[in-house]
């Protein structure tokens, strides 16, 4: 007798693929599920309505007891570390990736007031080379957490920096830290004193191997406008017209890049230059006197937005520890719906031909 055995090594065609996907599904769909499992546990995937039954039981309690070992931690899936062939879109460089407003208190030195410890929201980004899938970003939390019990300087935020640079491989990374900075402030005339808070931005910056250190601070004031302050006199004095002039609340947000090597520029530092070039800043404690020399103060001091920029400029300018600048100044106006604006740079460092389109609306303040 001859036996004929099918050729094993010939492809098998797409009719006979369907036929025998066929022939499997109507006997898995007569047996039982041990039967298919006993069969191999993937043919359940090929039933219609049964694609993962073959899943095993899952467990529905917490496993307390469970504890994770190198050998565990080898097998976990790592996508952000995968190969370039995992990479989605262009393949090409990103400048920054990272987290941002991540929370937790840090303690700073003061000139004043000895060590402040303030709740900072820190924002961590480096950069990512084009045939890299990506970054681990706890990494940039875990390195920073190293360095969150010591009270910070530019020095620390550098450490910091060389650590998660090399923790992720990267070239080029970025260290910004924002907080609320409290600084007492005497009332003008009643001897009154409270707390104004400075919303100021610590930013560590590296590219090209070049680093840059940066101070951000917001400064608030009232601006009167001196046109209404003109315009109001003159329906006083040829009219007998009471008439007030407009002012409003103003923000300057003043970002400096610190000499390389100076001396230290404390955060009170650079509020007392501000508060020197535009003297009119928002009040804390207010009496009736206190309100009075405001208004006194004010008229004695108006101001353009342009005038703004300038006198701020001028008062950075007699700084030796400031190098390159940056002033934008937010006038809010109380006689248009619309606000008046003023940039004003010097050096290459804020230089740019393209502003954020929300800028200018960050620089809101509320009580």
């Amino acid at each position: 007798m001859n036996i004929h055995s099918p050729d094993l090594n010939r492809e098998p065609t797409r009719a006979e693929a369907e036929a025998a996907l066929a022939l499997l599904r109507r006997w898995a769909g007569d047996v039982t599920a041990e039967e298919v499992a006993t069969l191999d546990p993937l043919v359940s995937r090929l039933i219609p309505g049964q694609e993962v039954s073959n899943y095993p039981a899952l467990a529905r309690a917490y496993p307390d007891a469970f504890e994770v070992d190198e050998a565990y931690k080898e097998t976990m899936p790592d996508l952000q570390n995968g190969p370039s062939s995992l990479i989605k879109g262009a393949q090409q460089q990103i400048q920054h990736v990272g987290i941002s407003n991540f929370r937790l208190p840090i303690r700073f030195h003061t000139r004043d007031n000895g060590d402040l410890t303030l709740e900072t929201s820190v924002t961590g980004t480096v950069s990512l080379e084009a045939e890299k899938k990506g970054i681990n970003m706890s990494r940039i939390m875990r390195t920073f957490y190293k360095h969150a019990e010591e009270t910070f300087s530019f020095e620390v935020i550098e450490r910091a920096l060389d650590a998660y640079k090399t923790d992720l491989e990267s070239f080029d990374a970025r260290i910004q830290m924002r907080f609320s900075f409290p600084m007492k402030v005497e009332s003008l005339r009643s001897g009154l004193a409270g707390y104004q808070y400075y919303d100021i931005a610590l930013e560590l910056v590296e590219s090209a191997g070049v680093r840059k250190k940066i101070v951000h601070l917001d400064y608030v004031y009232s601006s009167t406008c001196p046109c209404s302050l003109e315009l109001s006199e003159h329906a006083r004095q040829f009219r007998g017209q009471l008439a007030t002039p407009h002012s409003q609340r103003s923000v300057a947000r003043i970002s400096v890049l610190l000499e390389d090597g100076g001396d230290l520029l404390w955060f009170e530092d650079l509020i007392d230059r501000a508060r020197a070039a535009v003297p009119t800043e928002t009040q804390v404690m207010v009496k009736r006197e206190d309100e009075q020399a405001f208004a006194e103060l004010n008229a004695a001091n108006p101001i353009f937005v342009e005038d703004a920029a300038r006198l701020f400029t001028q008062a950075l300018q007699l700084d030796t520890r400031i190098s390159d600048f940056r002033v934008i100044a937010s006038h809010q106006e109380s006689l248009h719906s619309h606000d008046a604006v003023s940039v004003l740079t010097e050096g290459d460092t804020f230089a740019a031909e393209s502003l954020d389109p929300r800028l200018f609306q960050s620089l809101f303040h509320v009580g």
